[in-house]
């Protein structure tokens, strides 16, 4: 791998760039540090000041999804065929080939990890021991998202979100839809739980009562949602358009979204943290756009406040506080941009 400093644009600059040599297909960051995996299963952890490559290692059969523990000293990184946590203080890595579909992992604290592993989500411990397990779905679990501070699990796979309290194996909460389950997005302040579907749609559920909202109609699987800091607001693929609903007050019902186009194939959404409501998306052609997501009013088209082009599709996006947006590219660049501070983009 290579590091390399240059100027992108004005107001926007390139902190550092890095080639890795796979094909990234996740990012992850925290305190300092971030981690990429590619897609053939290696693994790095760098230095996010500098782009530099602290540890790399490997998963076999390929990854899916990495994670860093919030204090950056652990990560997780799962694939088709299971599992991998690496220290990055002691440089211990202990990998779990359960021959099972692990689609993602998700900490709840510095101490607990929750890895898909076929049709369960197993809790581990920083080593790799296993604390506790949900009972098998009905098909492979697909996504995985923590609430109430850890204290709950949230785990999606085909007909239902089912929601576990720790150490207990059978849900306290069950979010029946009959369809497969793409993507999960759990609002920060845990009143909404959304599924991205196969079936082109969002399914929405109020975590208080339980009622329920279906948003049809896009042209696509719904494969990507994100809420931001305030939970106010959900950014969607699932066509040509990111949709951003409005989340606020008593919801999205009878709503329309604002629409933000400047991509064919959404490849990647991220939210800027601190709730300044800015948003970053990237597309299969190179394309990293920067939006001011929520002006303008609902059914709104909004245009970008910044497009920067890059030279393969964009795999992978995540902000590293308000000021450092990390982008990786299906070549195998990982470039870190710098941004400028407060409410400009």
């Amino acid at each position: 791998m290579n590091t390399t400093e240059a100027a992108v644009d004005t107001g926007v600059s390139t902190a550092w760039e890095t080639a890795v040599d796979d094909a990234p297909v996740a990012l992850s960051t925290a305190a300092g540090q971030l981690a990429v995996a590619g897609a053939e299963g290696r693994v790095w952890a760098l230095d996010l000041a500098t782009g530099t490559a602290t540890a790399v290692l490997e998963l076999p059969g390929g990854a899916l999804d990495v994670a860093l523990s919030p204090d950056g000293r652990h990560v997780a990184a799962t694939g088709p065929t299971g599992y991998a946590l690496h220290d990055r203080e002691t440089g211990r890595t202990v990998a779990i080939e359960t021959g099972r579909w692990s689609a993602t992992a998700r900490w709840a604290d510095m101490q607990r990890v929750a890895v898909a592993s076929g049709k369960t989500a197993l809790v581990l411990d920083t080593e790799g021991k296993q604390l506790w397990a949900t009972e098998p779905a009905a098909s492979t679990v697909t996504d995985l998202a923590w609430l109430r501070q850890g204290r709950r699990l949230a785990v999606a796979a085909y007909g239902a979100v089912r929601c576990h309290e720790r150490h207990q194996e059978r849900p306290v909460e069950t979010y029946p839809y009959i369809g497969s389950h793409l993507a999960l997005a759990v609002a920060p302040t845990g009143r909404w739980i959304c599924s991205g579907n196969q079936d082109a749609s969002i399914h929405i559920w109020r975590t208080r009562d339980g009622s329920e909202l279906t948003m049809s109609g896009y042209p696509e699987k719904v494969s990507r949602l994100a809420f931001d800091d305030t939970g106010f607001w959900l950014a969607a693929d699932g066509a040509p358009d990111v949709t951003v609903w409005d989340f606020s007050g008593k919801g999205p019902a009878g709503t329309a979204p604002r629409s933000l186009r400047a991509h064919e194939t959404i490849t990647a959404l991220a939210w800027r943290p601190g709730g300044a409501c800015h948003l970053a998306s990237g597309g299969d052609d190179g394309t990293l756009a920067l939006w001011h997501a929520t002006s303008g009013r609902p059914q709104a088209r909004l245009r970008p406040a910044r497009t920067l082009e890059g030279e393969s599709a964009v795999q992978a996006l995540a902000w590293a506080g308000s000021e450092l947006l990390i982008a990786a590219y299906h070549g195998g660049t990982v470039r870190g941009l710098r941004l400028p501070p407060g409410a400009a983009l």
